[in-house]
């Protein structure tokens, strides 16, 4: 079952669509004008249903299929936040944000989604009830989570949900999946050194604090290489430290640390933490520093369900011909959070050989628009038949 021949047509109408959102990009929850347009086309398709303001500023379409007998409902979802990013793409749709564009390509993922509502409103080819999530904050707000605590899956009544993301690299409107952990659990952390400050001439008067950050910095990589087991995936990352000081003369009073931990299982990530806090508070002791550690758990492991990553895989391969077995990724996706509350899967389609994702001379590709529409209305035709 190759590419619907409607999204051919449809393309260059989606495609503008997602040119539209390329100008316009929104940050986390200040998805307004996005999402007001989301929701005035779902209107204008006949979308049973359109709910604005889950989870802030998500917005939800419900269709009806022609017949209900099943009782099951299938949820869709694309994000829609862009990135502080200043575009380098030199295309004529580039943004119009100084400072923000879309580097990770949810303008394609909205635009794709949308593709596909208006076509299962045109067809209604099913038996069930498809939901279409359009989810704000993705880059690091935890915009799934807050639509799942905004009683997102029972208020809809999804019964599983899928999602998509482009990935560059891999072949235009090709597909990869992975079953079980997909995309790590991604925690965030904050560290503060505070010593004692003074001329630097005297370092003798001072406690500094530069040194024992830069021991904690050190010995933070012995985490990856000495506390975990060499076939578990974890990355510690120190990506920024700041003194309270700027002077050439001066050691400082504090020095803050501020880094990212990556990992694929729960129990590694309760090790990455106990062993950074030791390390912290350990190394400023031994100095006679004080240390403090503000660890954030972000986003979880997504990890796919076994039943419905093989169907997602099957979709693909009858739209694409082909869907290959994935890698593990350490980014991390919010789509997690809707993977821990109902069974579903995450896949990505090909983006070619455009710049990586949140670069930003990145953009997505419109010849993938038919291969990522047909993939989600078949998700909806093909798990609920029409009867």
């Amino acid at each position: 079952m190759p590419i619907k021949n409607r999204f051919s047509e449809l393309q260059s109408e989606i495609a503008a669509w997602r040119q539209d959102l390329h100008a316009h990009p929104e940050l986390q929850f200040d998805t307004h004008r996005t999402a007001a347009l989301v929701a005035e086309r779902l209107a204008a398709f006949g979308c049973d249903e359109v709910v604005t303001g889950i989870g802030r500023t998500g917005v939800v379409g419900v269709i009806k299929g022609r017949t209900d007998s099943s009782g099951h409902v299938v949820g869709l979802r694309a994000d829609m936040d862009a990135l502080p990013i200043p575009e380098e793409t030199g295309v004529d749709y580039a943004s119009t944000v100084p400072g923000k564009m879309h580097a990770c390509g949810h303008d394609g993922h909205t635009a794709m989604l949308l593709g596909a509502a208006k076509y299962l409103c045109e067809t209604r080819n099913f038996d069930g009830t498809a939901i279409v999530i359009f989810q704000p904050a993705e880059e690091g707000g935890g915009g799934g989570r807050e639509m799942c605590e905004d009683g997102l899956m029972d208020r809809f009544g999804i019964q599983e949900v899928y999602g998509m993301h482009n990935w560059p690299g891999l072949e235009t409107g090709k597909f990869a999946i992975r079953q079980g952990a997909f995309f790590a659990a991604t925690d965030i952390f904050e560290i503060e050194i505070e010593g004692k400050g003074g001329h630097a001439a005297f370092p003798h008067q001072t406690i500094d604090p530069t040194l024992v950050a830069s021991h904690i910095v050190v010995a933070a990589q012995s985490i990856a290489s000495r506390n975990a087991d060499p076939i578990e995936q974890v990355v510690m990352s120190i990506t920024s430290f700041e003194t309270s000081s700027h002077a050439y003369n001066v050691i400082p009073q504090t020095v803050t640390l501020k880094g990212t931990a990556r990992t694929m299982s729960t129990a590694m990530r309760d090790v990455v933490e106990e062993r950074l806090t030791k390390i912290v508070e350990g190394t400023a002791e031994n100095f006679g520093a004080k240390g403090r550690i503000n660890y954030m758990r972000n986003y979880p492991v997504t990890v796919n369900h076994p039943a419905q990553t093989e169907f997602a895989a099957e979709v693909a391969k009858k739209v694409a011909g082909d869907c290959a077995d994935a890698e593990l990724v350490m980014g991390g996706e919010d789509f997690a959070f809707m993977l821990e509350e109902r069974p579903g899967a995450y896949i990505l389609m090909g983006n070619g050989a455009s710049a990586r994702l949140h670069h930003p001379e990145y953009n997505f590709d419109d010849d993938a628009i038919p291969a990522g529409c047909s993939w989600w209305a078949e998700i909806v035709e093909q798990r609920m038949p029409a009867a």
